[in-house]
């Protein structure tokens, strides 16, 4: 060790061993025992001990560092008096050392066989005389201390004494810095300050916010003990109003609930799994207070397991006939959805336990899909409920919360297996399309074992938590389109597809269910008002354009009011609605028939598209004029209607000569192809043919036959490609008056799925060129 230098009022070596300490800040005049276990660390106090018993504490970082390196160690320490020492039996040393002085460690002499290292003390400003600030800073130290105190801190008693005699500023902070229990890098940061009025400011500051937090600690200790005290106080009256209850001879409500839940679960039938869950959670019912916070969550649990139909079902009507009868009464037509029925029906009549299909009615709106499931349920005698999907994005409505949450539930199938209060209901699940799904889960996954016959007998719903049968129901399914549904929820359902109504179809449903119906709901008797065929016709043809049936209701109901008004108004005599008294009541027509709108035209060809309500008619109109030979597409067109369009004008002028059309018809020319109305999207691969069709027109001079509609897809060689929903289609031309269509050869397969009668009024032409397309389409040049 070098020799010692001469220091103010202590003579502090130079170089001395330095024991590093952990979870503890070491401030001068601070006495404490530290127990020292490293190797290194018993060499540095033995070596302390053989000269002056002078050693320097310094705070590692990182505490869980058992051998720290020189930068694990923070310069800025304290020299310490090694007071006592003793060795104890495991090996270890305790020691009793006294804080000193301050110093800063400036290198590193030796790390073996201990850490010794050269000091510069750290001389402090003397604060000579007491100034009205430091005086004050002093006495609010002392006062939040002494606040601390009354609000519970812990402060060594014989410390509280010292306290009141320093009349230095600097030891005043160090002697409080080291008892208030600071976090170690809050004490390395007081330590460091050399200033004595500044250290002393920043534990004012420390202490400020330890009166804030033991301030704010107290008061909820207050709440609680005196909430608690109530508690206590309440329980206490209501034993005593129990024990006179008893002794007046009148019934313990609690006791009445729980005999009252064990009856209905003795009638409620459950599986042996459930019951057993249920018989647990009565009995934790019955030990519970009835003012406990879980009492209530858990009787409501019990009245959904006691209230749900786990073995009650109602007894199907197994005689086909009156089941054809009554799907006769409700729907016209649609008959595949009867035959399945029927169907159905008739394996259930062979086969007691047969587990429920899963049918998906798909079709446009207004078609009779949701109506068509309550007509099911009637035939069957079964009982029906509804959900509404559209717009679910929450997981949890289908399968419902856990009971961990306040206000949890079940999901909607529980609860609808609930309203309907047998095992075996018709279930429909309306607009399953239009479903979505955010970051609370996809509820289209959750139908996956909801609408799986091999998984649906054993259904889990979150708050429930026990598995609940759902073979024995018959789910229904209904949709727009298929093409939002995820592949692995179409794979379980049974697909059955809905198209629109022809005008014949609309007159017989109107007459027979329409009519009726809103006849009844204006108040009106049968007697009161009648419509005539041709007025009807009228009602479909002109004042609705629609796959479905909705606005032909709403404008026979619209004629019912304005006759209802009359009677009410003192009409006696009845209405006759007649073909020229419609648009008295409805005003001008709404929809002109398309032969009315044009004749046959160069230029202007009759398309079919099918869209999310129904079939509907698509005008392609191209026009030539001078330009440079460029193709220009309007009308809110689609990328798939465009590549059509592009690859028509292609087949056109490889194919010039033979179709009579000048070889450099681009030389000067722009073509413009357009398709009305401008502002609606359109898209889809069976424009082709209409393209094609209308672009040779307008650069042959030949007319197309305004009678003549047509779908299909053509390639650059002049194929004509499969398209798919032909009965859509044939049903919106039909509705147009349209006599002649069109179709893909590879399509007259699907003609078997249009009705004899609407196969008469049309003529079909099965193309598999454009040549064929064009003979079929084009009139002559006059």
């Amino acid at each position: 060790m070098s020799n010692p230098i001469e220091m103010k009022e202590l003579n502090i070596p130079e170089d001395l061993p330095l024991l590093p300490v952990r979870d503890v800040v070491v401030y001068p005049y601070m006495i404490l025992p530290l127990f020292v276990g490293r190797d290194k660390s018993i060499a540095a106090v033995d070596a302390a001990l053989a000269h002056d018993r002078m050693i320097f504490l310094a705070t590692q970082k990182d505490v869980a560092k058992e051998e720290p390196d020189t930068e694990d160690i923070y310069t800025v320490g304290t020299v310490a008096m090694i007071m006592r020492m003793l060795k104890l039996s495991d090996g270890r040393v305790k020691v009793l050392v006294q804080g000193m002085a301050k110093a800063r460690l400036t290198s590193f002499v030796s790390e073996e066989p201990y850490l010794s290292v050269r000091l510069e003390r750290l001389e402090e400003p003397r604060v000579d005389e007491m100034s009205l600030e430091t005086e004050a800073l002093m006495r609010m130290v002392r006062d939040q201390l002494s606040q601390l105190l009354q609000l519970g801190k812990s402060f060594p008693p014989e410390v509280s004494v010292v306290l009141e005699n320093i009349e230095d500023p600097g030891s005043l902070a160090d002697l409080i810095a080291s008892n208030v229990g600071l976090k170690v890098v809050q004490a390395q940061e007081l330590l460091e300050v050399v200033d004595p009025l500044e250290r002393l400011r920043k534990v004012k500051d420390v202490l400020a916010k330890d009166l804030e937090v033991a301030t704010v600690q107290n008061r909820i200790q207050s709440q609680a003990k005196e909430e608690m005290g109530k508690t206590q106080r309440e329980y206490y009256l209501r034993e005593q109003l129990r024990a006179i209850q008893a002794e007046l001879g009148e019934a313990d409500a609690r006791a009445e609930d729980v005999a009252e839940l064990r009856q209905k679960l003795e009638e409620a039938g459950l599986p042996d799994e459930a019951k057993a869950e249920a018989e647990k959670q009565l009995r934790r019912l019955e030990t519970m207070h009835p003012e406990a916070a879980e009492y209530s969550m858990l009787r409501t649990y019990m009245d959904w397991l006691v209230e749900l139909p786990w073995s009650h079902s109602s007894r199907d009507k197994l005689d086909l006939k009156k089941a054809r009868k009554v799907l006769d009464e409700d729907h016209f037509n649609l008959e595949k959805v009867k035959e399945r029925i029927l169907e159905f029906l008739a394996v259930r009549k062979l086969k007691k336990d047969m587990k429920g299909p899963v049918l998906c009615f798909v079709g446009p709106p207004g078609v009779g899909k949701t109506s068509l499931g309550k007509s099911i349920a009637r035939a069957l005698g079964r009982q029906f409920v509804r959900i509404s999907l559209g717009g679910v994005r929450d997981e949890a409505e289908v399968r419902g919360h856990r009971r961990t949450y306040v206000g949890a539930l079940p999901g909607r199938v529980i609860q609808s297996m609930k309203q309907a209060g047998t095992s075996n209901p018709v279930f429909m699940l309306d607009e399953l399309d239009k479903i979505g799904a955010d970051f609370r889960g996809d509820p289209s996954a959750a139908l996956l074992e909801l609408l799986d016959p091999e998984q649906n007998h054993a259904f889990s719903d979150h708050y429930i938590n026990l598995p609940f049968d759902l073979s024995k129901v018959l789910f229904i399914a209904t949709a727009n389109v298929m093409d939002p549904i995820p592949s692995a929820l179409k794979d379980r359902l049974e697909v059955i597809r809905l198209v629109g109504y022809t005008t014949e179809e609309k007159q017989a449903i109107a007459s027979r269910y329409l009519i009726p119906r809103q006849q009844q709901e204006n108040g009106l008797k049968a007697k009161d008002i009648r419509f005539s065929d041709k007025a009807t016709l009228k009602l479909i043809t002109e004042y609705t354009l629609e796959a479905g049936l909705r606005n032909l209701e709403r404008e026979i109901g619209s004629v019912c009011r304005k006759v209802a008004r009359r009677f009410a108004e003192g009409r006696k005599q009845p209405v006759l609605v007649a073909e020229n008294t419609v648009a008295g009541f409805l005003g001008p027509p709404r929809y002109l028939p398309e032969e009315e709108l044009r004749e046959s035209e160069i230029g202007v060809a009759t398309g079919l598209a099918w869209t999310e309500v129904g079939g509907e008619i698509l005008y392609v109109e191209v026009s030539t004029m001078k330009g440079k030979g460029d193709l220009t597409l309007t009308g809110h067109l689609g990328e798939v209607m465009k590549e059509s369009a592009q690859a028509a004008l292609s087949y056109a002028r490889a194919h010039a000569v033979e179709l009579g059309i000048d070889e450099n018809f681009l030389e000067g020319t722009s073509v413009h192809v357009h398709v009305p109305a401008g502002a609606i999207p359109k898209d889809g691969p069976s424009a082709g043919v209409t393209m094609a069709t209308a672009l040779i027109s307008a650069l042959s001079g030949r007319r197309v036959n305004k009678d003549v509609a047509m779908t299909g897809e053509i390639t650059l060689r002049g194929k004509v490609l499969p398209i798919g929903g032909l009965k859509e289609k044939v049903l919106a031309a039909v509705r147009a008056n349209i006599t002649t269509i069109i179709i893909p050869s590879r399509n007259t397969k699907d003609l078997e799925d249009i009705p004899p009668h609407l196969r008469k009024k049309v003529r079909f032409v099965a193309a598999s060129t454009m040549d064929q397309v064009l003979e079929a389409a084009l009139e002559a040049k006059e």
